[in-house]
């Protein structure tokens, strides 16, 4: 008789990496249909990756702290950890736990808690090399045994959700014009994020020459919040702003799936527009597209020329942001005529 056995899966929290993470997930859920697969993560990643049928069932960490959390994942009796999270202190709390098989890469000092190390591929001692983020969590998956060939990132959409926001924005969702979202925030940091003044001008773009409802979607903070009322301000049309007309994730990922066109910055929602399957035209600073490469083929890159980058650094160190400056309104604009008119990929 094969005893049915207890896996945690402890996801990655920037929400960007949990949705890069969704290939690797289902290869573990292939690899073992029979026993019960429990997710770890915070409440963010619970709300982008519900609804999915990979997971048996949910534990929500409410604390930070790894005593407590191992106290909490005792309970279960698990077999075994699988590390999506690089931190040290979930390597810590599944040491503490007693959880005899765990897996992770061996990196932020955590080697002595895991079993089963991996190690991610490095350009010299302190620096990594850049590798795509779905092919490093898949990586994991690989190493249980897992048929890793299907890559493809993928969200599912609640119906009431969407039910939900068709109701709130039902003048704009139900007509003929084509629904453009844009993503001018960055959690990152600020060295990522593009001009509010050039959003500004790109919405009226899309205004006057597709009669686009354009919505312009950012997280929470209240650094974005500024963000949003200041492209909406200086933008001769009026769009729809999400800070000021809120929605929850499991909603945003609804609304994504009515947008004709998602233009961001490399930040958390560009990889949901990608898992569900969305036009997108993503701009690149700082941040070195290696990192999160795909095989897209309905994806737009504009990536800034100058030689200070890829830097990869949360704050730009230079007397001029040269490589978001570097990025014109008149080539975002062109990419997303592209899209709009059919002329790429459909």
């Amino acid at each position: 008789m094969i005893t049915q056995k207890n896996i945690l899966v402890w996801l990655p929290s920037p929400l960007g990496d949990a949705v890069m993470a969704t290939p690797a997930i289902r290869c573990i859920r292939k690899q073992f249909p029979d026993d019960k697969i429990y997710f770890c993560a915070g409440k963010t990643v619970f709300q982008i990756l519900t609804p999915n049928s990979f997971a048996d069932e949910w534990i929500i960490l409410k604390s930070n702290n790894p005593f407590a959390i191992a106290a909490e994942l005792k309970k279960y009796n698990f077999d075994t950890a699988i590390l999506f999270k690089n931190s040290f202190a979930s390597a810590a709390s599944i040491f503490l736990a007693g959880i005899k098989n765990r897996a992770g890469y061996a990196r932020e000092a955590r080697g002595f808690f895991l079993t089963e190390k991996l190690y991610p591929p490095k350009i010299s001692t302190l620096q990594h090399k850049p590798i795509s983020v779905i092919d490093y969590y898949l990586a994991l998956a690989s190493w249980f045994g897992a048929d890793t060939a299907d890559k493809k990132i993928r969200l599912d959409i609640d119906e009431n959700d969407r039910k939900k926001v068709l109701e709130k924005f039902s003048a704009y969702l139900n007509g003929n014009k084509p629904v453009v979202i844009v993503v001018p925030g960055g959690a990152f940091g600020p060295s990522k994020i593009w001009p509010e003044d050039r959003f500004a001008k790109v919405i009226d773009f899309l205004v006057e020459k597709f009669s686009a409802n354009v919505f312009v979607s950012v997280s929470p903070a209240e650094a974005e919040k500024k963000i949003a009322k200041k492209i909406c301000s200086l933008a001769k049309h009026p769009a729809i702003n999400l800070a000021e007309n809120p929605v929850s994730l499991g909603q945003l990922k609804a609304l994504f799936s009515f947008a004709g066109l998602v233009i961001s910055n490399d930040t958390g929602p560009r990889h949901i527009a990608i898992a569900l399957d969305k036009k997108i035209v993503t701009l690149f600073g700082p941040n070195n597209p290696a990192w999160t490469a795909n095989d897209y083929s309905k994806e737009i890159k504009i990536v800034a020329d100058v030689p200070c980058a890829p830097c990869d650094k949360p704050v730009c160190k230079k007397d001029k942001h040269y490589c978001m400056q570097s990025i014109t309104v008149e080539k975002v604009c062109a990419a997303a005529e592209k899209f709009l008119s059919g002329a790429a990929n459909g």
